[in-house]
């Protein structure tokens, strides 16, 4: 079975800073691509960043020059490292990876459970 495990959410003003983790388990995993998403209330789910296992990546507009997304192959983890946060982005932020047991021929599509990030004064 394998599970995504995020932390690192919570309250923080506007022009601070936080990092999310999101940690793959289960046994004999291969990752691809690993990302963060997020939705505010009322709104769609949006790609806010990704990253290959090789290590290129992709951001959307609204994060670009805020937001490094990073990741520890060895450790199976991916991080996000926000900062400038502005009130627009609270949201709550969902880990995202492909994966492939070992028993399986194919890439799986998995979801953490979510993290909220408010960003308020």
């Amino acid at each position: 079975q394998v599970q995504l495990v995020e932390s690192g959410g919570g309250l923080v003003q506007p022009g601070g800073s936080l990092r999310l983790s999101c940690a793959a388990s289960g046994s004999g995993l291969s990752i691809n691509t690993m990302g963060w998403y997020r939705q505010a209330p009322g709104k769609e789910r949006v790609l806010v960043a990704s990253i290959t296992r090789g290590g290129s990546t992709n951001y959307g507009d609204s994060v670009k020059g805020r937001f490094t997304i990073s990741r520890d192959n060895a450790k199976n983890t991916v991080y996000l490292q926000m900062n400038s946060l502005k009130p627009e982005d609270t949201a709550v932020y969902y880990c995202n990876a492909a994966v492939r047991r070992w028993s399986d021929s194919y890439y799986s599509n998995y979801w953490g459970q979510g993290t909220q990030v408010t960003v308020s004064p």
